[in-house]
């Protein structure tokens, strides 16, 4: 019944903005922490950002820093990931997901199936 559905990526420039949305269902939102993960063609997986249940962001790739915002609404069950200034490295299929614990290692549980950015010219 655990479901999550990301939407918003696409096609944008270098330069250009996108924000990504997972809406979750199926269990108490409000009560997981939840993350962000990409991954590009050819390239293993990158963890981006993970927001806790406080929506505090408790992880920040430093390839993003700057330039993407995790953020949550735990009333519409929704993780966000605003991205700015998006460059052709960004290009990956972008995941959430939801964490399990996160001590002593991080566990993650359910995922989405993702979103794909693509920045070209």
């Amino acid at each position: 019944q655990v479901q999550l559905v990301e939407s918003g990526g696409g096609v944008v420039q270098p330069g250009g903005s996108l924000r990504l949305s997972c809406a979750a269902s199926g269990f108490s939102f409000r009560d997981y922490a939840m993350t962000w993960v990409r991954r590009a063609p050819g390239k293993g997986p990158e963890w981006v950002s993970t927001i806790n249940t406080g929506e505090t962001v408790v992880f920040e790739a430093d390839s993003v820093k700057g330039r993407f915002t995790v953020s949550r609404d735990n009333a519409k069950n929704t993780l966000f990931l605003q991205m700015n200034s998006l460059k052709p490295e960004d290009t990956a299929l972008y995941r959430c997901a939801r964490v399990k614990s996160m001590f002593p290692e991080k566990v993650y549980d359910y995922w989405g199936q993702g979103t794909q950015v693509t920045v070209s010219a």
